[in-house]
Protein backbone atom coordinates (compact mmCIF):
# COMPACT_ATOMS: atom_id res chain seq x y z
CA UNK A 1 0.00 0.00 0.00
CA UNK A 2 1.28 3.44 -0.99
CA UNK A 3 0.18 6.85 0.25
CA UNK A 4 0.04 9.15 -2.77
CA UNK A 5 -0.68 12.76 -3.67
CA UNK A 6 -1.36 14.00 -7.17
CA UNK A 7 -1.22 17.74 -7.91
CA UNK A 8 -1.22 20.05 -10.93
CA UNK A 9 1.40 22.78 -10.64
CA UNK A 10 2.29 25.79 -12.75
CA UNK A 11 5.68 26.23 -14.35
CA UNK A 12 6.54 28.78 -11.65
CA UNK A 13 5.57 26.42 -8.85
CA UNK A 14 2.02 27.31 -7.81
CA UNK A 15 -0.77 24.82 -7.08
CA UNK A 16 -3.43 27.50 -6.52
CA UNK A 17 -3.88 31.17 -7.30
CA UNK A 18 -4.39 34.06 -4.93
CA UNK A 19 -7.53 34.62 -2.87
CA UNK A 20 -8.29 30.96 -2.13
CA UNK A 21 -11.60 30.66 -0.27
CA UNK A 22 -14.64 28.44 0.09
CA UNK A 23 -16.18 30.27 -2.88
CA UNK A 24 -12.94 30.28 -4.87
CA UNK A 25 -11.10 27.01 -4.03
CA UNK A 26 -8.59 27.22 -6.88
CA UNK A 27 -7.82 30.88 -6.30
CA UNK A 28 -7.73 33.70 -8.82
CA UNK A 29 -6.05 32.91 -12.13
CA UNK A 30 -5.70 29.16 -11.48
CA UNK A 31 -7.85 27.96 -14.41
CA UNK A 32 -4.85 26.86 -16.55
CA UNK A 33 -3.86 24.40 -13.83
CA UNK A 34 -7.01 22.36 -14.33
CA UNK A 35 -8.30 23.03 -17.86
CA UNK A 36 -6.05 20.37 -19.41
CA UNK A 37 -7.75 17.53 -17.53
CA UNK A 38 -11.36 18.32 -18.39
CA UNK A 39 -11.35 16.75 -21.86
CA UNK A 40 -9.53 13.55 -20.89
CA UNK A 41 -11.61 10.42 -21.45
CA UNK A 42 -10.69 8.93 -18.06
CA UNK A 43 -11.63 12.12 -16.20
CA UNK A 44 -14.93 12.47 -18.08
CA UNK A 45 -15.76 8.84 -17.38
CA UNK A 46 -15.31 9.47 -13.66
CA UNK A 47 -17.70 12.40 -13.88
CA UNK A 48 -20.35 10.24 -15.54
CA UNK A 49 -19.73 11.74 -18.99
CA UNK A 50 -18.78 10.18 -22.31
CA UNK A 51 -16.22 11.06 -24.97
CA UNK A 52 -12.96 12.91 -24.47
CA UNK A 53 -9.38 12.36 -25.54
CA UNK A 54 -8.00 8.87 -24.90
CA UNK A 55 -4.33 9.86 -24.91
CA UNK A 56 -1.26 9.39 -22.69
CA UNK A 57 -2.51 11.99 -20.22
CA UNK A 58 -5.79 10.10 -19.93
CA UNK A 59 -3.91 6.83 -19.38
CA UNK A 60 -1.98 8.35 -16.48
CA UNK A 61 -5.16 9.62 -14.88
CA UNK A 62 -6.83 6.23 -15.27
CA UNK A 63 -3.80 4.52 -13.74
CA UNK A 64 -4.08 6.79 -10.70
CA UNK A 65 -7.85 6.33 -10.37
CA UNK A 66 -7.63 2.53 -10.65
CA UNK A 67 -4.82 2.22 -8.08
CA UNK A 68 -6.65 4.23 -5.40
CA UNK A 69 -8.64 2.37 -2.75
CA UNK A 70 -9.40 5.24 -0.35
CA UNK A 71 -9.10 9.02 -0.29
CA UNK A 72 -8.33 11.66 2.33
CA UNK A 73 -9.37 15.28 1.77
CA UNK A 74 -9.80 18.52 3.68
CA UNK A 75 -13.15 20.01 4.65
CA UNK A 76 -12.80 22.91 2.19
CA UNK A 77 -12.38 20.49 -0.72
CA UNK A 78 -15.45 18.60 0.45
CA UNK A 79 -17.55 21.71 0.98
CA UNK A 80 -16.70 23.15 -2.42
CA UNK A 81 -17.27 19.85 -4.23
CA UNK A 82 -20.34 18.47 -2.44
CA UNK A 83 -22.97 20.09 -4.64
CA UNK A 84 -20.98 19.57 -7.86
CA UNK A 85 -20.39 15.84 -7.17
CA UNK A 86 -24.07 15.20 -6.47
CA UNK A 87 -25.42 11.76 -5.60
CA UNK A 88 -22.78 9.82 -7.55
CA UNK A 89 -19.36 11.34 -6.73
CA UNK A 90 -16.34 10.42 -8.88
CA UNK A 91 -14.28 8.77 -6.12
CA UNK A 92 -16.03 5.37 -5.98
CA UNK A 93 -14.09 4.56 -2.82
CA UNK A 94 -14.30 5.45 0.89
CA UNK A 95 -13.40 9.12 1.46
CA UNK A 96 -12.21 10.48 4.82
CA UNK A 97 -12.76 14.20 5.35
CA UNK A 98 -10.60 16.12 7.84
CA UNK A 99 -12.79 18.50 9.79
CA UNK A 100 -13.50 20.16 13.14
CA UNK A 101 -17.25 19.83 12.54
CA UNK A 102 -18.65 16.33 13.17
CA UNK A 103 -21.18 14.95 10.74
CA UNK A 104 -22.67 11.47 10.20
CA UNK A 105 -21.12 9.31 7.48
CA UNK A 106 -22.73 9.84 4.10
CA UNK A 107 -23.28 6.89 1.76
CA UNK A 108 -23.48 7.86 -1.91
CA UNK A 109 -24.03 5.98 -5.16
CA UNK A 110 -21.19 4.22 -6.96
CA UNK A 111 -19.29 3.09 -3.86
CA UNK A 112 -18.39 6.51 -2.43
CA UNK A 113 -18.82 7.10 1.31
CA UNK A 114 -17.80 10.25 3.18
CA UNK A 115 -16.58 9.76 6.76
CA UNK A 116 -15.86 12.94 8.72
CA UNK A 117 -12.76 12.66 10.90
CA UNK A 118 -12.30 15.09 13.78
CA UNK A 119 -9.18 13.69 15.48
CA UNK A 120 -6.42 14.61 13.03
CA UNK A 121 -4.39 13.59 10.01
CA UNK A 122 -3.01 10.37 11.49
CA UNK A 123 -6.45 9.07 12.40
CA UNK A 124 -7.81 9.87 8.94
CA UNK A 125 -4.90 8.09 7.28
CA UNK A 126 -5.20 5.03 9.54
CA UNK A 127 -8.91 4.75 8.74
CA UNK A 128 -8.24 5.19 5.03
CA UNK A 129 -5.57 2.47 5.05
CA UNK A 130 -7.96 0.08 6.75
CA UNK A 131 -10.63 0.82 4.14
CA UNK A 132 -8.39 0.70 1.06
CA UNK A 133 -8.18 -3.12 0.92
CA UNK A 134 -4.54 -3.14 -0.09
CA UNK A 135 -4.84 -0.41 -2.71
CA UNK A 136 -3.28 3.05 -2.44
CA UNK A 137 -4.52 5.86 -0.23
CA UNK A 138 -4.61 9.20 -2.04
CA UNK A 139 -4.30 12.53 -0.23
CA UNK A 140 -6.56 14.41 -2.61
CA UNK A 141 -6.30 17.97 -1.32
CA UNK A 142 -6.74 20.77 -1.13
CA UNK A 143 -3.20 22.06 -1.07
CA UNK A 144 -3.15 22.74 2.67
CA UNK A 145 -4.16 19.15 3.40
CA UNK A 146 -1.39 17.79 1.18
CA UNK A 147 1.03 20.16 2.95
CA UNK A 148 0.01 18.77 6.35
CA UNK A 149 0.76 15.23 5.22
CA UNK A 150 4.07 16.28 3.66
CA UNK A 151 5.11 17.98 6.92
CA UNK A 152 4.33 14.79 8.83
CA UNK A 153 6.34 12.68 6.36
CA UNK A 154 3.30 10.54 5.60
CA UNK A 155 3.27 10.69 1.79
CA UNK A 156 5.19 7.95 -0.06
CA UNK A 157 4.76 9.08 -3.67
CA UNK A 158 4.04 12.48 -5.18
CA UNK A 159 2.94 12.98 -8.78
CA UNK A 160 3.15 16.50 -10.17
CA UNK A 161 1.58 17.54 -13.47
CA UNK A 162 3.61 20.58 -14.52
CA UNK A 163 1.37 22.70 -16.72
CA UNK A 164 2.97 25.17 -19.19
CA UNK A 165 1.44 28.24 -17.53
CA UNK A 166 2.77 31.04 -15.32
CA UNK A 167 0.52 32.21 -12.46
CA UNK A 168 2.91 34.80 -11.04
CA UNK A 169 1.54 34.48 -7.51
CA UNK A 170 -0.49 32.14 -5.34
CA UNK A 171 0.01 29.11 -3.14
CA UNK A 172 3.23 27.11 -3.38
CA UNK A 173 2.97 23.45 -2.44
CA UNK A 174 6.36 23.23 -0.73
CA UNK A 175 6.28 26.56 1.10
CA UNK A 176 7.49 25.82 4.64
CA UNK A 177 6.96 22.10 4.22
CA UNK A 178 10.40 20.48 4.27
CA UNK A 179 10.80 16.74 3.76
CA UNK A 180 11.47 15.49 7.29
CA UNK A 181 15.10 14.74 6.40
CA UNK A 182 13.93 12.29 3.73
CA UNK A 183 15.54 12.04 0.34
CA UNK A 184 13.55 12.00 -2.89
CA UNK A 185 14.03 9.80 -5.93
CA UNK A 186 12.52 10.34 -9.36
CA UNK A 187 10.37 7.46 -10.51
CA UNK A 188 9.04 8.60 -13.88
CA UNK A 189 8.90 11.49 -16.35
CA UNK A 190 6.25 11.61 -19.07
CA UNK A 191 6.12 14.60 -21.44
CA UNK A 192 2.99 15.47 -23.41
CA UNK A 193 1.80 18.67 -25.08
CA UNK A 194 -0.55 19.28 -22.14
CA UNK A 195 1.81 18.74 -19.19
CA UNK A 196 5.01 17.16 -17.96
CA UNK A 197 4.08 14.40 -15.54
CA UNK A 198 6.66 13.84 -12.80
CA UNK A 199 6.45 11.07 -10.22
CA UNK A 200 8.68 11.08 -7.12
CA UNK A 201 9.13 8.66 -4.22
CA UNK A 202 10.16 9.75 -0.75
CA UNK A 203 12.85 7.51 0.72
CA UNK A 204 12.72 7.02 4.47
Amino acid sequence: MTVTADMAVSLDGYVAGTGVSIDNPGGDGAEPLFEWIHNLASWRERQGMTGGEDNRDSELMREWFDATGAVVMGRMMYDTGEEFWGDNPPFRTPVFVLTHRPRPTLVKEGGTTFTFVTDGVHSALDQAKAAARGKNVDIAGGASTVQQYLREGLIDELQLHVVPALLGDGLRLFEGVGTGQRSVEQVRVVETPLATHLKYRFVR
